[in-house]
């Protein structure tokens, strides 16, 4: 099917043979083979097949015409993957037979790379960042997830797919794995690590104080606006990182410093590579004499500063795993090296993934709350910088852990150029419910909605307790704004039989409160309204009940507010 003048001028180089054509298909080949063609001949070549088409498709790389690794895993692994051919230099008799030669050469055989990916997780990421993706025409997305206790990625997934079947069908930005090679601000989701930090050096506690100046702050060198401005001017350290807070934040940045705060950066392993042993970038992460004041202001709530998403996930194990610095790790029997070491206090971290509870039931994160799961988390909205210069294109994320008292699930949402809606608490935070609501169902770990463990409810009610007396030491009620979710009130038949009770009182309180309150009374109440706490209820508090009369009907109003 070629004209003999395009073919006429391989023919004419001086090589040992030429290729004509390859990968041709069996239909062709056969043909060749019956026309029988003096000089032309067919070899057998071998090409490496991907299964499951564009799963995992960005990290897997591809292999090129030769079989030679040139992306991706396949690019790092080469060597492992390919094996180790041997050239030897024989000699012939007249005949062209070959002399017998005794060698000790053996090429090394290809080895097997096996990854700590979980397929059906893996499948899980895919389908939510993709529908999140395509709604909210963002430019693209990625899902990473990790098991806390042992440091495996279990999915690596990034959207728009790439298929390394037919790579010659992309171009090389939608082949290229941004989780490891993008380098971007993190906006928000940065704000843990300064608040760990800040806990670490003694600077603040999670009672300090700070003003917010009432969402608009002019310092010395920068202007700093707060996208949300809550009623209370004067925050504590909880309260900024669960109202994420830039000026309470940049304030934290101060008392801290910038030689503090960048030594604690760089143990994380930001400006570094994660050594994952792919093609990473290290981002942006200046010494600490180079920052002038607008940079540590900027920098304590995410910006002046590049990672990627994979740095992000090593710096958050970190805080999962109780302060100790534990490497990532993606391919199986592979020693990460880098060792063990401890960054911050059992007692700190604890702290601020108190702090991150905070962000889910009542703060900017409410929209990744799982019913009966107790979450951590921290939203992320980042401007995007261009030539110098910020624009309106930003970044949405969010980075979750669950179950907060200790962690599982370490899933990290990525969200670029959304075209909808730009916040990451809108955007990315319902992707983290959904992923990690279908891992844990996978697992057999998704409670039943409603039903709250043991173990749940006493670190709630500790949890509570602390914060009415911080707010009790203050002077002021605590109202932290939840979002009602109905599947939310227990099933009449789970409930304890109970001969006697008395009605609760739980006006003020929130709804997953008021109903574990009810129900440890052994009632069943009914919800009326929508909102986030209860404004008025039925029976009165104080009433009791006993085996002699039916249990009481019980019914809840809830506030408008959101």
């Amino acid at each position: 099917g070629r004209p003999a003048d395009k073919i006429r001028p391989l023919l004419e180089k001086k090589r040992s043979f030429v290729w004509v054509a390859r990968r041709v298909d069996d239909a062709t080949a056969e043909a060749v083979r019956q026309a029988d063609l003096p000089g032309v001949e067919l070899t057998r070549e071998y090409e490496r097949i991907y299964p499951y088409r564009q799963v995992a498709g960005q990290l897997l790389g591809f292999v090129g015409m030769d079989g030679k690794g040139l992306e991706g895993v396949e690019r790092s692994f080469e060597e492992q993957l390919g094996g180790l051919s041997v050239r030897q230099a024989v000699q012939r008799d007249a005949s062209g037979r070959l002399f017998d030669v005794d060698s000790d050469y053996e090429a090394q055989p290809a080895e097997d790379v096996h990854l700590t990916l979980d397929l059906q997780i893996q499948s899980i990421a895919e389908e939510e960042i993709a529908k999140a993706v395509e709604e909210d025409g963002a430019k693209w997305g990625g899902v990473m997830i990790v098991d806390v206790p042992s440091g495996d990625i279990l999915a690596w997934a990034q959207y728009p797919f790439f298929n390394p079947n037919s790579y010659r069908q992309y171009r090389p930005g939608e082949y290229r794995n941004r989780l490891a090679q993008d380098a971007l601000e993190p906006g928000s989701t940065f704000k843990p690590f300064l608040i760990a930090s800040a806990l670490q050096e003694g600077v603040v506690t999670p009672d300090t104080v700070f003003n917010c100046e009432h969402g608009l702050w002019k310092s010395r060198y920068i202007t700093i606006r707060d996208d949300t401005r809550p009623k209370e001017n004067e925050q504590t350290v909880t309260k900024i990182l669960a109202n994420s807070s830039n000026i309470g934040c940049g304030k934290i940045g101060l008392e801290l410093g910038a030689v503090k705060y960048q030594r604690y950066l760089s143990r994380l392993g930001f400006g570094e590579r994660t050594g994952l042993k792919l093609s990473e970038s290290k981002g942006i992460l200046r010494p600490a004499r180079e920052w002038s004041e607008a940079d540590l202001i900027s920098s304590s709530f995410g910006q002046s500063l590049s990672v990627t998403v994979t740095q992000m996930a090593q710096a958050y194990l970190t805080l999962a795993n109780e302060g100790v610095y534990r490497p990532l790790r993606l391919v199986l029997d592979d020693d990460v090296g880098g060792g063990e070491q401890r960054i911050f206090s059992t007692a700190i971290t604890r702290q601020v993934l108190a702090m991150m509870r905070e962000v889910v039931d009542g703060g900017t994160g409410r929209r990744a709350a799982i019913p009966g799961v107790s979450v951590a988390g921290k939203t992320g909205t980042a401007q995007k910088a261009f030539r110098g210069k910020y624009g309106g294109e930003r970044t949405a994320s969010f980075v979750g852990l669950v179950p907060a008292e200790k962690p599982q699930y370490l899933v990290v949402i990525f969200i670029d150029e959304p075209s909808r809606v730009k916040y990451g608490g809108v955007i990315a935070a319902p992707v983290f419910k959904a992923v990690t609501s279908r891992v844990m169902a996978y697992h057999g770990s998704l409670p039943d909605p409603g039903a709250l463990t043991p173990a749940q409810i006493k670190a709630q009610e500790r949890a509570e307790a602390r914060a009415r007396a911080r707010e009790r030491k203050q002077g002021k009620e605590k109202t932290v704004l939840g979002e009602f979710r109905s599947e939310l009130a227990p099933k009449k038949k789970m409930l304890p039989v109970r001969e006697s009770g008395t009605v609760p009182d739980v006006v003020g309180q929130s709804v997953r409160r008021a109903v574990e309150m009810f129900a440890r009374q052994g009632l069943v109440p009914v919800i009326k309204g929508k909102g986030a706490r209860v404004v008025r209820q039925t029976p009165e508090a104080g009433v009791r009940w006993d085996s002699k009369d039916a249990a009481p009907e019980s019914v809840l109003w809830l506030s408008e507010q959101e």
